[in-house]
């Protein structure tokens, strides 16, 4: 595997990432799985469960998109590669945000636009849900992996608690799991 690895360039990173900030839309779900289609599925830089740790911990502060970009940077090409994955992710929007500030506020008052906006919030709703079921179908086995999914998206969902909250009681959970599991309980 380490030799997959160094074949990747930064020049391919950066071509990589730059294309999906320029393409993803639709916030943090939507985004991850554009990055993993792109890089476990079609370019196979790392494997499925790599990835998924790696979105496991992007998960823990910031954003999490730009943190599994990062990840994935950094898997590949150390903190050179995380850094150009980084910055080339965020190239494109930081231009198209600037840009479009100026002119919403030059053009807020536009009918049209404030129709074609409204537009746009079911399209990016139903680009998470279909990211986030594609995740689970791959991730979550049997009842009682499917049992925590859903007790953590109803705790998340209906009580706001926090994803790091919600993360550290999964560890603490597995952790209790493995420790009965090697008691032979």
């Amino acid at each position: 595997m380490e030799q997959e690895i160094e074949k990747v360039t930064l020049a391919e990173i950066a071509a990589t990432f730059f294309m999906i900030g320029a393409t993803g839309f639709g916030g943090g779900m939507a985004i991850v799985a554009l990055i993993e289609r792109r890089c476990v599925h079609e370019k196979k830089w790392l494997g499925h469960n790599e990835f998924m740790h790696g979105l496991a911990f992007s998960q823990i502060l910031g954003p999490f998109s730009l943190n599994s970009s990062t990840f994935v940077g950094y898997y590949l090409r150390g903190p050179v590669g995380g850094v150009v994955a980084s910055a080339c992710f965020i190239a494109p929007s930081f231009l198209l945000i600037c840009i479009l500030s100026y002119l919403y506020f030059q053009f807020h008052e536009v009918p049209a636009l404030k129709s074609a906006l409204m537009g746009s919030n079911p399209v990016v709703i139903a680009l998470i849900l279909v990211a986030g079921l594609g995740m689970a179908r791959k991730n979550v086995a049997g009842w009682e992996g499917a049992a925590v999914a859903s007790i953590a998206f109803a705790v998340s969902a209906l009580l706001g608690v926090s994803a790091l909250k919600i993360l550290l009681v999964a560890g603490c959970w597995g952790l209790y799991k493995g420790w009965r599991m090697g008691r032979g309980c």
